[in-house]
């Protein structure tokens, strides 16, 4: 299966995808010109186009009416970008055909001079777990892959390539190799998240941890993710994480 990352904008809900062909002609004209259906149109497009059987994406794929579904999913999220066969990237916010390899505060004022991608909180585990990534401007045309970015991505985020090119090596036994938590906060300390939860739960899997989702737990959730971390990790540079810094 392939799957999708993307910034979240005019989306259709689960319960409006299963519910659509049972609307009338009229709610259904309405649903189909979101911004957000023509992102699963042409998702599905590149999937059977690259030859992949299924696609997966957040915004529909998730009954978010269910808490213990949206808690499976969360914890699973990882995982499941981890084992997709391609990863498509949709950059909403890039017209030209080409990467962006230089800030641009004039087109990308709001997100420190990069497509606004790069300063989600979700989109860190999007960009690191998935072996293969393609990314796409705003008008669905292919602008470079993983590999091909592997320098500018360096430079965006932080992040060295041997992570990117491997995200198996947050979790190796060699302690040289592996990256400490310090600095895989660090990775995630710009970006932003619309529910101050999300800054807790979007990286559990990276440090291959698991808990309860708790929406209205506030700044909690980042303390119970730090007592979580510090249960299957003997790092002591958590301590050192100031996450008001």
């Amino acid at each position: 299966y392939a799957i999708l990352s993307h910034r979240w904008g005019d989306e259709v809900n689960y319960k409006e995808m299963i519910r659509l062909m049972k609307m009338g002609k009229e709610g259904r004209e309405k649903v189909r010109q979101r911004g957000g259906y023509q992102k699963i149109i042409k998702s599905c497009e590149q999937t059977r186009k690259d030859g992949y059987r299924w696609l997966w994406m957040d915004t529909c794929c998730i009954d978010k009416r269910s808490s213990s579904e949206l808690s499976e999913a969360i914890n699973s999220m990882y995982r499941w970008y981890r084992n997709s066969k391609m990863c498509y990237v949709y950059l909403h916010d890039v017209d030209e055909p080409d990467f962006p390899t230089q800030q641009e505060f004039s087109q990308f004022g709001r997100s420190n001079g990069w497509p606004e991608w790069f300063s989600r909180g979700w989109t860190l585990q999007e960009l690191i777990a998935p072996e293969k990534a393609t990314f796409f401007n705003k008008d669905w045309v292919s602008i470079g892959t993983k590999e091909d970015l592997r320098s500018t991505l360096e430079d965006i985020t932080q992040i060295p390539w041997a992570v990117l090119n491997d995200e198996q090596v947050l979790r190796s036994t060699d302690s040289s190799k592996r990256p400490g938590v310090t600095q895989i906060m660090s990775w995630a300390a710009d970006r932003k998240t619309t529910r101050v939860e999300d800054r807790a739960y979007s990286l559990l899997g990276l440090f291959g941890v698991n808990m309860p989702m708790l929406y209205g737990e506030g700044s909690k959730a980042f303390q119970r993710l730090q007592l979580e971390i510090i249960r299957v990790s003997s790092d002591h540079s958590i301590f050192a994480w100031n996450p008001k810094a």
